[in-house]
């Protein structure tokens, strides 16, 4: 009964939100795995409730892309989008740009999210964006095949997954030409950043820039790192994965043609629906470590803000309001695998039951290794796409992970030099 009286009182508020004159918002939301139809699904649910209109705009895929836009249209002081779903690591770049949500959504509503990502979207003092999916880098197996060459657990270490993925593949291509034994994110974008700070944090070759803003990026670690993964480019890994993205590298997964993966949570879900050549067959582990290290999982996950320049600015915060509930994050988990930013929720028997591994691997999301974005401010793009730059040339083998990092070091350096 009390959870009936909960559902009918938020119902009331968010209709409470509305004018008496239907609005028409538009809502630049997703476009990854079944990130569009989940956003519309959420959408459609508060403008029933509201009386209100939401109008969804097809956004880029890569996430760099997708800055660019946005900092064209908030630079213009534009009002045509009046909700963005923003990175984790966005709220310094165009924070200035977005509303402060504390005005408009209440603090009990605020604080059922995590502590960290709440903090990680406070800019000066502002509340720029309410966390709505957390997301960190897990390592996906095919359960039938490690089974079938007589593997009994998902791979600890780099080495491990090498020399397993080897086998499955030299088995499968006997009747699979198209088989391979592990895809990632090995194009050059933010993906990439994410992928190979995983790499070399794995290796314990720390965070490219350190919380105190030194560049660390270049040591021993990080280049045993770099070149244990340049090597598994044209073996385990095909070369053709140096173009791509995260659609890319869960297309050839859930085609069949892969036995482990690197993604994002998304991916689960998609990878069990009908038609998916891999449903029912879908492990789920920490990423492999280094020698001597330890997996790393590199902090993903979006946040929904309000464009400063909106002309419905209430109805807009309204709207991020609902798509940041309980409610609303228990159903994108339960079917489309998002994790949610409410604690609670990890503990949730339907949650559990929908997708298992949030229980097992929740150290995995807590723990999650955060990009050098706080530190870097303004400057973070510059870092993170010499970042991305350097570790491509060493994949395509255009140079040598040593060299690779020493550049980066300097690049790194006027970067810091030109302010931080």
């Amino acid at each position: 009964m009390k959870k009936a009286i909960a559902i009918v009182s938020l119902t009331a508020a968010f209709a409470a939100a509305s004018h008496s004159g239907a609005v028409t918002l538009t809502f630049a939301c997703d476009s990854v795995g079944s990130g569009y139809d989940e956003c519309q699904k959420g959408a459609n649910a508060w403008a029933k409730q509201t009386g209100n209109t939401v109008k969804l705009l097809q956004v880029p895929k890569e996430t760099d892309q997708r800055l660019a836009l946005y900092q064209q249209q908030l630079g213009a002081k534009s009002g045509d989008v009046d909700v963005y779903m923003i990175d984790v690591v966005w709220p310094g770049l165009i924070g200035q740009h977005l509303l402060d949500l504390k005005k408009y959504i209440p603090q009990a509503d605020v604080s059922r999210h995590f502590p960290a990502i709440v903090q990680n979207n406070t800019i000066g003092g502002k509340l720029v964006g309410m966390p709505f999916f957390t997301d960190a880098g897990v390592l996906y197996y095919r359960t039938d095949l490690l089974k079938k060459y007589g593997y009994t657990a998902a791979p600890k270490t780099w080495n491990e997954l090498a020399t397993m993925a080897q086998k499955i593949q030299a088995g499968e291509r006997k009747t699979n030409p198209k088989f391979v034994g592990y895809v990632f994110q090995g194009k050059n974008y933010e993906g990439l950043t994410c992928d190979a700070l995983e790499w070399i944090s794995s290796f314990g070759g720390g965070s490219i820039v350190d919380p105190s803003g030194k560049i660390t990026v270049n040591n021993d670690k990080a280049v045993a790192a770099l070149r244990t993964i340049q090597g598994l480019v044209g073996t385990i890994s095909p070369s053709a994965v140096t173009t791509y993205g995260e659609e890319e590298a869960r297309n050839v997964w859930q085609a069949g043609n892969s036995a482990f993966m690197r993604n994002w949570p998304y991916a689960y879900a998609a990878g069990q629906e009908e038609g998916s050549a891999v449903k029912g067959k879908i492990g789920v582990a920490a990423l492999p470590a280094g020698p001597g290290g330890k997996p790393a999982a590199t902090l993903g996950g979006w946040q929904l803000a309000v464009n400063a320049y909106s002309k419905n600015p209430k109805e807009a915060a309204s709207l991020v309001q609902y798509m940041t509930s309980l409610q609303e994050q228990k159903r994108r988990a339960i079917e489309a695998s998002y994790n949610p930013t409410i604690a609670t929720l990890y503990k949730d028997p339907a949650v559990l039951k929908a997708v298992p591994f949030f229980g097992s691997l929740y150290d995995v999301f807590t723990n999650a290794v955060a990009r050098p974005a706080t530190v870097t401010g303004s400057k973070y793009n510059q870092v993170s796409d010499a970042f991305s730059t350097a570790v491509y040339n060493v994949l395509t083998k255009k140079t040598a992970p040593g060299p690779a990092l020493k550049t980066l070091e300097g690049q790194l350096s006027r970067i810091k030099g030109r302010g931080w």
